[in-house]
């Protein structure tokens, strides 16, 4: 499969990363020339790029080189749009989203998949505006996309099977765990963040009342869970790339 990735920001060169090492073809595009240099120093040498994967043992170098050929990394939109699937990681406003997702139904060919990687705007929003309603979908990662195994898989009224088994295929050729959810415009966040975001209000409760402070909230957490890192430690992870 050939897909393309809009926006080259932590997410959208994760997310290239991964598919290139699933054996995809990869055009990863940004308007930034800038932007794409970074990503090709995240992809490769970056906290979670094949350099270490490869150090870890994670992959071979020959499986990590092969995957570093197969993205492009360009700034033509053009390029990114003609391809099989295409994965829209560009900042999220839904302003700029519903504005690329239109320029995407010009732009690409019939039969290619829109996917929006939105932590929670509203499908239904970005498939109003192409012509192709059927063939759009969410496909949510988490950071870093190279390590988490998120695949929120987000389906309005008309997306159809054929696209929803397409992405769920592509999804777990990554070493993802694809899980299909609908999608539900009169809320943000569909199933992950609507749930994780209930759990900071509550935590920032605790912390607001003087009962706990912020690291010890975090603390209790990750004892009695066994989370990888507690509330707010997400948030700060979540915006920083965990880097």
């Amino acid at each position: 499969m050939r897909i393309g990735v809009l926006g080259a920001g932590v997410m959208g060169g994760g997310i290239a990363q991964v598919c290139a090492l699933a054996g995809d073809d990869v055009v990863c595009h940004d308007i930034q020339a800038s932007a794409l240099d970074a990503a090709c120093e995240h992809v490769t040498t970056g906290r979670f790029g094949v350099d270490g994967a490869v150090a870890r043992g994670k992959v071979t170098r020959e499986q990590a080189d092969a995957a570093i050929a197969r993205i492009t990394f360009t700034t033509s939109f053009a390029a990114a749009a003609q391809t099989d699937l295409v994965i829209e990681a560009v900042p999220e406003r839904l302003d700029l989203k519903v504005r690329v997702f239109r320029d995407l139904d010009r732009a690409a060919p019939e039969n290619t998949i829109l996917a929006s990687n939105t932590s929670g705007f509203p499908i239904a929003a970005l498939s109003a505006a192409t012509d192709r309603p059927d063939r759009v979908i969410g496909w949510h990662w988490a950071s870093p996309a190279p390590v988490m195994k998120l695949a929120e898989i987000v389906v309005t009224r008309d997306t159809s099977e054929a696209t929803t088994a397409t992405v769920v295929d592509a999804a777990t050729r990554c070493g993802k765990h694809p899980v299909v959810v609908k999608d539900n415009p009169m809320e943000w966040g569909f199933v992950a963040n609507r749930v994780y975001f209930a759990m900071v209000r509550e935590a920032q409760r605790v912390v607001d009342e003087g009962i706990a402070t912020r690291d010890e909230v975090d603390q209790l957490m990750t004892d009695c869970f066994r989370w990888p890192s507690g509330p707010f430690g997400m948030v700060k992870g979540a915006g920083s790339g965990w880097s």
